[in-house]
């Protein structure tokens, strides 16, 4: 791959469906804990022993704290450059009947706040609760989420579990279901929602450039739809910190930090037509 900024330039200005996937790395510089990796751990676990099916039918006050308190971090933290520039391309270039898609593993919402319309949260969004009795969707921003969990979830390896009886746990408020809430996310050992997947599907099929930022391309299936973008004999243009298994597949690779890179790499192209 590449690190030619002005041959990428010219791609971009001329693009009519740009994808941009995203993972924990566009975040990262908003402070955003990634919990993946050496130190990825919440008291004495990692996340993949939390974030299960399985765990929270064992222990759902436990992985209830795990969310809360990412939820809190999530309340105090900000959009960065990378997250700006984003946003601010797709509502330039839509002026110009172009369109931007965001394809994101995370959940945290920053993209959303910076102001990004068109979103496919693939792995769900902290700010979402669903019931495991009704199934309802809804969003929620509570701060705390309820009652019961107000000032816990502290990460500290000492910190002894708070043992929340499952009825003082976040409820369902659908008439009369009361079933417990779980976090809105796609858990590990669990399926992408279909819906979302023929989206993803459908815009990666009409891109005509496709950006990925600050993601391993480890996590599946989200690792394949650059590579199958590639594959097509569509553009790719990696921004990571350093190179991944796909970057051999990909025409362009910029290392370093997303936001240093992304917004000279999505700022206005001289032959844009500003209408």
């Amino acid at each position: 791959p590449r690190i030619d900024m002005a041959d990428f330039r010219e791609v971009f200005a001329k693009a009519k469906h740009i994808a941009i996937i995203t993972g924990a790395g566009v975040s990262a510089e908003s402070g955003v804990p990634t919990f993946r990796g050496a130190g990825g751990f919440w008291r004495k676990w990692q996340a993949q022993e939390l974030a299960t099916p399985e765990a929270f039918a064992r222990n759902p006050s436990r992985v209830w704290e795990f969310y809360h308190y990412r939820r809190e971090v999530m309340l105090s933290k900000h959009p960065n450059p990378a997250h700006i520039a984003i946003a601010e391309c797709e509502r330039r270039l839509s002026k110009q009947g172009r369109s931007v898609v965001v394809i994101t593993q995370n959940i945290d919402e920053l993209h959303r706040k910076a102001g990004t319309k068109h979103l496919l949260e693939i792995h769900g969004s902290l700010f979402k609760t669903r019931c495991t009795n009704c199934g309802n969707v809804a969003a929620n921003y509570k701060s705390p989420i309820c009652p019961a969990l107000a000032g816990k979830g502290a990460p500290d390896p000492e910190t002894e579990d708070a043992m929340i009886p499952v009825e003082d746990l976040p409820q369902c408020e659908e008439d009369g279901c009361n079933g417990l809430l779980r976090p809105h996310v796609v858990w590990f050992g669990e399926t992408l929602d279909p819906d979302i997947l023929t989206e993803v599907e459908k815009e990666l099929e009409i891109c005509d450039l496709c950006l990925v930022v600050g993601t391993s391309s480890v996590v599946y299936p989200a690792a394949m739809f650059a590579p199958q973008v590639s594959a097509r004999g569509v553009p790719v243009a990696e921004f990571n910190m350093e190179a991944t298994p796909a970057t051999n597949r990909f025409r362009f690779h910029f290392p370093g930090p997303c936001g240093t890179t992304l917004p000279p790499a999505l700022a206005r192209h001289q032959t844009e037509i500003i209408s």
